[in-house]
């Protein structure tokens, strides 16, 4: 079977499922993107330049598979001639609806943001299957989907939500997990107690709650070392400039990991991952993390409960930020015991020897 992904946003996490997949797959998958950045733009007019792309090649996929980044029916409508007799699935790595906006960004107070949403409404029922990365995904989308089409004058069609969560299931990020096997040390973890940050600097993954709880253990006189890790964009928040200043030497580590080899080391190093997150719908910096045996302490929301066994919620999993910061001072305290932890189980089903064949699976089960 031949498969050709679309992905008007071909960088990051959203690269690294495709081209990861790609290569992984059993049937013969294609790639066909464009570069990473101006997103809003991508979502307008992505689809476009692909379906320019894509009449000038000479490809007939069987399937195709969209990113939540691309408008499909204007992709559909632009290819019908060669196109209208395929299949198409829409893999959602986030969503419009429900994704935190910036208060950067004015399109929310210009009432300029409800059409990005509606292009992935609109993608999702053109679709013949919807995917959404987690549970926790699939199901704040659709209970969002109602009262956005209800919101509209007339004709809101709200009777899609059903039709759409029919053809939707849960298909998780695949990763490739066992590349980090390769730079695991002998050596156990030593020390003092290495807590990591490994997200982007940006404001959804709230590093104000990472930091305000490492100043407080700071002021208890807790142990512990800092690695601060992750890409930084032009903006990154105020608040890392502050924990620069305010943790001083306990920061052993403080910018980017550029080469892969150096960020898997920091990883296997540490020893808790606190995540503080207000949006994550599959947290895949976590999930990396915590198959390297981070510690992680997570918050019982989002999609973070999915990655843990329901027997295991107790020891990883927080109501709020003063469990958050009990949780994390107790690991400290009881460090060796936190380091006997084994957490790589946890999560190994997201490698792609594991997903590849899931993904082949559901796409042949409900496209075919």
């Amino acid at each position: 079977m031949k498969i050709l992904i679309l992905e008007p946003y071909l960088t990051g996490s959203h690269a690294s499922w495709a081209n990861e997949y790609a290569a992984r797959s059993a049937h013969e998958v294609t790639v066909l993107g464009l570069e990473g950045r101006h997103w809003k733009w991508r979502m307008h007019g992505g689809a476009v330049t692909l379906a320019r792309r894509f009449l000038a090649g000479d490809d007939a996929p069987d399937c195709i598979i969209a990113s939540d980044m691309l408008d499909l029916t204007t992709f559909l409508a632009m290819t019908r001639g060669r196109t209208a007799h395929v299949r198409t699935a829409v893999y959602f790595h986030e969503n419009q609806l429900t994704y935190p906006w910036s208060e950067q960004d004015t399109d929310p107070v210009r009432d300029r943001d409800a059409h990005y949403g509606f292009i992935n409404y609109a993608s999702a029922l053109a679709a013949d299957a919807v995917f959404f990365n987690s549970r926790y995904h699939l199901d704040s989308f659709l209970a969002a989907l109602e009262p956005f089409l209800g919101a509209f004058p007339d004709h809101g069609e709200v009777e899609n939500v059903a039709r759409i969560r029919d053809r939707s299931r849960v298909l998780p990020l695949g990763l490739d997990l066992k590349r980090f096997d390769l730079h695991r040390s002998g050596r156990p973890r030593s020390g003092a107690p290495l807590v990591v940050w490994n997200h982007r600097w940006e404001y959804d993954k709230n590093p104000e709650g990472f930091f305000r709880a490492l100043f407080r253990l700071q002021d208890m006189d807790c142990t512990f070392e800092v690695a601060v890790l992750g890409e930084r964009f032009h903006e990154a928040p105020a608040i890392f400039t502050e924990a620069a200043r305010r943790l001083g030497s306990r920061i052993v580590r403080f910018g980017y990991a550029e080469d892969f080899d150096e960020y898997a080391a920091w990883l296997w190093r540490a020893d808790i991952r606190p995540v503080t997150s207000i949006h994550d719908f599959f947290g895949a910096s976590v999930v990396q993390a915590i198959y390297c045996n981070c510690y992680p302490l997570l918050p019982k929301r989002l999609a973070y409960p999915e990655h843990i066994p329901a027997e295991h919620h107790d020891a990883f999993l927080y109501g709020d930020d003063e469990g958050l910061l009990g949780m994390l001072r107790n690991r400290l305290v009881h460090i060796e015991e936190t380091r006997g932890y084994e957490t790589q189980d946890f999560v190994s089903g997201y490698d792609w020897t594991s997903m590849a064949p899931q993904y082949d699976r559901l796409i042949e089960n409900l496209l075919f």
